[in-house]
């Protein structure tokens, strides 16, 4: 079967195994954050943290306790990462203080931004105990965040969004762990990794030596992909044949990346009790993933120059045995997404795929987005849009029966300004810097590319990077740090401070003024002030850029 036909094969496989996926495990997420019933372990859980399961928090609080564990988190596992040398097995390089902090900061944001070769830097038990555990609780954090929001447009004239604690443990338990239990026997099954030594020597057929390196590759592997996080056990992460040693494990590493994100809309339907506003915020993601999809398939395949054209596509730093088709889906799945695990080389992506990538993560993620960060960003789309289409009709805007007046507009723009800032103005700080500019491989657009790229995936808790900058200085630990920080939190408490805005309301029923959000026309308004949001704030910098490399 020639790559065409393959590559539409393998499209057509993973929307028919999301398709089967949507409703079954929508539905059971919803149960899960709904069901009074705690588990046994739970009630440990909560009796080790202290907390209530039956008392409900109002957003300050609940914004309050997610803080104070992603604080605690941080610190933890910083000090996990200075300590390596002292844990069991294979002894790494010492490391600084800004690489442990970046490192920590990275993985409890659920960006997995690295700046280390995993199988070098990083001790085995650091890897498990350390970097998978928060791969876990991050992507738990995510989801909770989006159910409060959610409770926020369904309850009525209270200030109470749940319990943060119990949104955590249960999302850990019930619906991570159990996929990803499932996820790492498949993974082992079809040739990834799974050993309880990190590095052995073994005699090769020429009669040498050569040292293997494994590791708890599987486990760690489900999680990082199911979890939205992409920090990769190897340097190559997914490109590494210990990792996704087949076609057909990558294509399951996808639909994996792709699974939670495409059920939350479920979620969200279920929850407030209509399926279709499931279904249209569903479909908004999915008109962008396809528009993207499309541009990287087409800049793969057509790429540019002589040697491109007789290789049939650009192979340079793609993996052969994934293929153009396989790569592109992965590269716009993981930007799509706050993924950042990698199936090849992005700094070797033509300037249309890699621009292309680019904007997935400049459109803030939503297509489907992150682990819950995904959906509540796309709900925050869906009120901005409301409210444009309320002032050119000149009514009243409501979305899921509550009004968006000046309280909610104000804190869904704060949630939207963030992140351009912070791309913005760490890209133009670090142009003009000593350090950074020493850091910078390429010259030209495409060193602006790669800076552009790397706080575009900092501040949008992404991870994946181009790869063109030595970005292990103090200036780059600690700038995308402030950017992961600041990138994750701030959006999070303006999400929450909505919800609970929306929570004490009092429903207001549709009316023949109401703006019908379940149709086609919604779907095409809200892709329209994604495209234009973006478009205003970074086409001056994407012309400087990706868009002058395709141009040349």
């Amino acid at each position: 079967m020639g790559e065409t036909p393959a590559g539409l094969l393998t499209i057509v496989t993973l929307v028919a195994a999301l398709a089967i996926a949507y409703r079954p495990l929508g539905d059971y997420l919803a149960h899960v954050v709904t069901t009074p019933k705690h588990w046994r372990v739970e009630r440990a859980v909560y009796r080790l943290v202290g907390a209530d399961p039956d008392a409900e928090q109002g957003h300050r609080t609940y914004a309050i306790a997610a803080l104070a564990f992603s604080a605690v988190s941080i610190v933890a596992l910083t000090a996990i990462l200075l300590a390596q040398g002292l844990l069991p097995g294979v002894h790494p390089k010492q490391w600084r203080i800004d690489e442990a902090l970046n490192t920590a900061i990275s993985f409890v944001t659920n960006t997995n931004w690295q700046w280390y070769s995993g199988e070098s830097a990083m001790n085995l038990v650091a890897q498990a105990v350390g970097l998978a555990v928060q791969n876990f609780v991050s992507a738990a954090v995510g989801i909770a965040v989006a159910v409060a929001l959610i409770r926020g447009f369904v309850r009525s004239r209270t200030d109470r969004l749940g319990n943060f604690w119990v949104d955590l443990t249960r999302i850990t338990l019930r619906v991570l762990l159990p996929i990803a239990a499932v996820g790492a026997v498949i993974l082992m099954a079809q040739g990834v990794v799974q050993t309880l030594w990190q590095q052995r020597e073994v005699d090769t057929i020429a009669g040498g030596k050569q040292v293997l390196t494994g590791g708890l590759v599987a486990s760690q592997e489900v999680i990082k992909l199911l979890g939205t996080n992409g920090g990769g056990y190897f340097n190559a992460n997914s490109a590494h044949a210990f990792e996704n040693p087949t076609a057909a494990t990558n294509l399951f590493q996808i639909f994996l990346i792709l699974l939670i994100p495409v059920a939350m809309p479920r979620m969200l339907g279920t929850l407030v009790g209509s399926n279709r506003h499931g279904y249209a915020i569903l479909g908004a993601m999915g008109v962008i993933f396809s528009i993207s999809l499309a541009i990287s398939v087409a800049s793969q395949l057509g790429g540019q120059g002589t040697a491109t054209r007789a290789a049939g596509g650009a192979l340079e730093g793609q993996e052969l045995r994934i293929g153009q088709w396989g790569t592109a889906l992965f590269a716009t799945a993981t930007t799509s997404t706050s993924t950042g695990a990698v199936d090849a080389a992005h700094d070797s992506l033509t300037p249309g795929a890699g621009g292309a990538a680019l904007v997935n993560m400049l459109l803030g993620e939503i297509s489907p987005g992150g682990v819950g960060s995904g959906l509540y960003g796309m709900l925050v789309i869906a009120v901005l849009t409301v409210f444009l289409c309320g002032l050119m009709v000149g009514r009243t805007p409501e979305y899921l029966g509550k009004k968006i007046g000046r309280r909610e507009i104000t804190l869904a723009a704060l949630y939207i300004l963030v992140m351009p800032a912070l791309v913005l103005v760490g890209t133009a700080a670090t142009v003009v810097q000593e350090q950074g500019v020493a850091a910078m491989t390429n010259d030209g657009a495409h060193g602006l590319s790669e800076v552009l790229y790397a706080y575009a995936s900092a501040s949008n808790n992404n991870g994946s990077a181009f790869a063109g900058l030595a970005v292990d200085t103090p200036w780059f630990n600690y700038t995308l740090g402030a950017a992961m920080l600041l990138g994750r939190f701030v959006p999070m408490v303006a999400v929450l401070a909505l919800a609970g805005a929306l929570a004490q309301q009092h429903p207001v029923p549709a009316t023949s003024g109401t703006i019908p959000t379940h149709r086609p026309l919604f779907v095409g308004l809200t892709v329209g002030v994604v495209v234009l949001v973006a478009g205003l704030t970074f086409v001056p910098a994407l012309a400087l850029a990706p868009i002058s490399e395709v141009t040349r």
